[in-house]
Order: C-alpha cells, then sequence, then structure tokens
C-alpha cells in the first residue's frame, strides 16, 4: 500500500486531505508543522509527502530545503499543497524543489492525477527532484489530454 505523509497545519485541511487520500486507498501519516514532518519521514519513510507551505515552526520552504540537502531523501516526490495561488507563487514554490503543486482549495480530482503522475516517476528515483515549470507544465497537458480534455486541443 502507497504510504501518504501529509504535513499540514490546518486540522480540517489534514482531515480533508485524509479523507480524499484514504477513499483511493491510501495509507496516510500525519504531521501538523515542519520538524514534525522531517520526523515523520525518518519514522514512517512514506512513498510522496503532500506539504503544505505555510506552517509553523518550519514552513514547507524550510521543509524542502531539507529534503532536497539529505542524499536519504533527496528523491522524495514533494506535492506543494498550499493556498500561495498568487502569480509567480507556483513558478518560486517548482523552482524551490517540489514536484508539483496545487492550491488550495483542493480539488479531489486534481489531487489524484497529481499523485498518480508523481507516483508514475516514483520508480525512476534518479529523475532530479527540482523539475523545470516547463516539464511539469508538459506533464499537466500529457494527463488532460488523457484524460479526455478537449479544451487542450482546439
Amino acid at each position: 500500500m502507497i504510504k501518504v505523509l501529509v504535513a499540514e497545519d490546518n486540522a480540517v485541511n489534514r482531515e480533508l486531505l485524509r479523507e480524499l487520500l484514504e477513499a483511493r486507498g491510501y495509507a496516510v501519516v500525519e504531521a501538523c508543522d515542519g520538524r514534525e514532518a522531517l520526523h515523520m519521514i525518518e519514522q514512517t519513510q512514506p512513498d510522496i509527502l503532500l506539504l503544505d507551505i505555510g506552517m509553523p515552526v518550519l514552513d514547507g520552504f524550510g521543509v524542502i530545503r531539507e529534503i532536497r540537502g539529505n542524499p536519504r531523501l533527496a528523491t522524495l516526490p514533494v506535492l506543494a499543497v498550499t493556498a500561495y495561488a498568487m502569480q509567480g507563487d507556483q513558478e518560486k514554490i517548482m523552482k524551490s524543489g517540489f514536484n508539483g503543486y496545487l492550491s488550495k482549495p483542493v480539488n479531489a480530482g486534481s489531487l489524484a492525477q497529481e499523485l498518480e503522475g508523481l507516483l508514475s516517476k516514483q520508480d525512476d528515483r534518479n529523475t532530479a527532484p527540482n523539475q523545470s515549470h516547463e516539464n511539469h507544465a508538459d506533464g499537466k497537458a500529457r494527463a488532460a489530454a488523457s484524460s479526455g480534455n478537449r479544451s487542450s486541443r482546439s
């Protein structure tokens, strides 16, 4: 079973993510702040991390720096799940070392799509963790096309 660590300081958001993930058959572990997230990564060895940016103790940017700087953790797929949704935020987040980005409020379909995309790359753990924004956009376009989204075929 695929194990997902949800690092989110808001209890309601953690519960929502846990319910969405468990409904899709994922095992879920949780952390309330960035420091706890790093501890839980070491303890539980998740397959993927869903990481909020604005957390106490250590924010998401601090967590991603620590993860990417640790050779044992550097290839862990990390999905930013954040309220940071202003122009330029997604690009900044992706350039910081995240593998994917979802803005809040979380859409269940988008969450599933992002997880499936990131986990499908999990077998190739030698891929550089800091994918370019262009690669991320290409992946989203391919996913949209494969889901039957005709708006990208104009």
